[in-house]
C-alpha cells in the first residue's frame, strides 16, 4: 500500500498549463492487487479547500488501507495531506501519518518556498529541524498535482519532465518519461492514454530504475488510470476504480 500511494503521488522544465486538471470535490478511488490476483487493498484521492494567507489554497488529501487476505497478516492504514497555494502550484504544508504493520509516523512539513527551506517536525519524537530545498520544491502528494497541469500536448516520444520533491528530510530529483500514445482498457471502458515511466531508485522496493509503467488519460483532467510496478518480491497493480467531481469531462470510448 505504502509504495501504490509513493507510486501514485509521483505521477519543472516546461510550462504549465492554466490550472483546470482538477477542482474541489474531486475524488479518485483505486483497487490495488499484488502479483495480478490478489486483492490488496484501496486508495483515494479527493481535493478540497482551505485558506492560506488570507488566499484559497487546495487541500489534497490521500488515504490507503489494505484490505482481503493481505489485511489479515499486514495491517497498513495511511494518510497524508498536502496544502497546495493556487497560483504557484508550490506546497507549503505536507503532513504523514501511516500506521504500516504496527510501524508508525507521524511527520509535517513546512515549507517557506521564498527562502528554500522545510521545517520538519517529527510528532512522534517531538523533534524538529529545519533542512534547505531547492527551488520550487513539491512534496509526495503535490508533485502530482502539479504534474496534472503540466501541458504535455507537445511531448514526444522520449521526451521526459524533471522536478525535484522533497520527502522525509531529502530533496529528490525526480524524471517522468512519456514512452507513447494508445488506448487502453478500464472498468469504465476504453480510454486513451499517455503512457509514462517515471525514474525511480533501485534498491529495496523496486527491482531496478525502470520498473514502473503509469497510465495517464490524454484529456485535459490527466486522471492516472492504471500503474504497474515490478517489485523487489512479486508485483502490484493499481487500477481507477471510481471517480467523481472531475473539472472536465472523461471521455470514454465504448
Amino acid at each position: 500500500m505504502r509504495c501504490f500511494l509513493f507510486i501514485l503521488f509521483l505521477v519543472v522544465t516546461g510550462s504549465l498549463s492554466a490550472q483546470t486538471a482538477y477542482k474541489k470535490g474531486e475524488v479518485l478511488k483505486y483497487k490495488i492487487s499484488y502479483s495480478n490476483f490478489l486483492s490488496a487493498g484501496n486508495a483515494t484521492l479527493e481535493v478540497k479547500e482551505t485558506y492560506h494567507n488570507g488566499e484559497l489554497a487546495h487541500h489534497i488529501i490521500g488515504r490507503g488501507e489494505t484490505t482481503g487476505v493481505i489485511g489479515w497478516f499486514f495491517k497498513v492504514k495511511d494518510k497524508y495531506q498536502s496544502y497546495i497555494d493556487k497560483k504557484s502550484l508550490l506546497p507549503y504544508r505536507f503532513i504523514r501519518q501511516i500506521n504500516e504493520g504496527g510501524h508508525t509516523k507521524d511527520k509535517e512539513i513546512l515549507f517557506d518556498q521564498t527562502n528554500r527551506t522545510a521545517l520538519v517536525k517529527n510528532h512522534k519524537k517531538k523533534t524538529e529541524e529545519t533542512y534547505t530545498t531547492n527551488p520550487e520544491v513539491q512534496d509526495m502528494i503535490s508533485t502530482l498535482y502539479y504534474l496534472r497541469n503540466y501541458d504535455i500536448s507537445k511531448m514526444k516520444d522520449g521526451d521526459e519532465i524533471s522536478l525535484t520533491m522533497f520527502f522525509d528530510q531529502t530533496n529528490y530529483n525526480f524524471k517522468l518519461r512519456l514512452l507513447g500514445r494508445e488506448i487502453i482498457k478500464t472498468k469504465f471502458g476504453k480510454v486513451k492514454a499517455v503512457k509514462f515511466r517515471p525514474i525511480v531508485q533501485a534498491g529495496r522496493v523496486f527491482k531496478e530504475e525502470e520498473s514502473l509503467t503509469v497510465w495517464v488519460s490524454d484529456d485535459k483532467n490527466k486522471i492516472p488510470l492504471k500503474i504497474k510496478a515490478s517489485l523487489a518480491v512479486g508485483s502490484m497493480n493499481g487500477d481507477l476504480d471510481g471517480y467523481k467531481g472531475l473539472a472536465n469531462p472523461f471521455p470514454i470510448i465504448f
